[in-house]
């Protein structure tokens, strides 16, 4: 079977991605980075996700020095979690050059498995504000895979797959159900905690996602009341 590197955070998206990727038909080969972000719940998250879908070997990569130069409220503990709701500007939770970064390690993996695909669940719909989420950037990056690997010179070019790129996250979570994602196993919250705050910004777009695709969250929250 054909192999697919997926990045996995242990969030919702990545592993909408994994359960994609499994409908497809590839062997699930997910990586995933510990790049020193405030906690580590999401990583607890895809180890449980990746032995659902019996990936064929998870990797879980240290990747430390984002959190060594900060400038990001999930790197930086001098920088808060912003709890006010989402905006158009590029929040403070984007992480300098975290994707272009993920995407070059899983280039490498992928080239040395031989692996055909790296799926990644960036969304240019509910994180408009990050620029490493936005259609140009992966567009340029596939380019730079295509000319800088061995792979793609010999004319076996490893593709980079966005399923969920122009997907509302109604619609992720929709399909996700369809192909019984296990949502229940995620973590989207900033905060980190066993139980997620329901109020971090990322709380607020995945209750929303959850309300107008018409399921309930899996997922226990701290203080959801007003936001289902």
């Amino acid at each position: 079977m054909a192999k697919a590197v997926v990045i996995l955070s242990g969030g919702l998206d990545s592993t909408t991605c994994m359960g994609l990727a499994k409908a497809a038909g590839y062997d699930l080969y997910p990586l995933t980075f510990d790049y020193g972000q405030r906690h580590n719940r999401e990583l607890v998250c895809a180890v449980e996700v990746a032995k659902h879908y019996q990936a064929y070997d998870h990797r879980i990569v240290k990747l430390d020095f984002l959190r060594q130069i900060g400038g990001s409220a999930l790197t930086d503990d001098n920088i808060e979690v912003p709890q006010d709701g989402v905006s158009e500007d590029i929040p403070v939770t984007y992480v300098p050059g975290r994707n272009l970064l993920f995407l070059s390690m899983a280039a490498s993996y992928a080239e040395v498995i031989g692996a055909e695909a790296i799926y990644i669940g960036v969304n240019a719909l509910d994180y408009s504000g990050y620029p490493d989420c936005r259609p140009e950037f992966i567009e340029a990056v596939q380019t730079t895979i295509a000319r800088g690997t061995k792979a793609g010179v010999e004319g076996r070019p490893i593709r980079i797959e966005t399923p969920l790129l122009n997907w509302t996250k109604a619609e992720i979570i929709r399909r996700g159900m369809e192909l019984h994602v296990p949502y229940q196993l995620t973590t989207s919250c900033y905060v980190g905690e066993e139980v997620a705050c329901g109020e971090c910004d990322s709380c607020r777009l995945r209750l929303k996602g959850f309300a107008e695709a018409g399921y309930q969250d899996p997922v226990a929250y701290r203080n959801d009341v007003n936001l289902r």
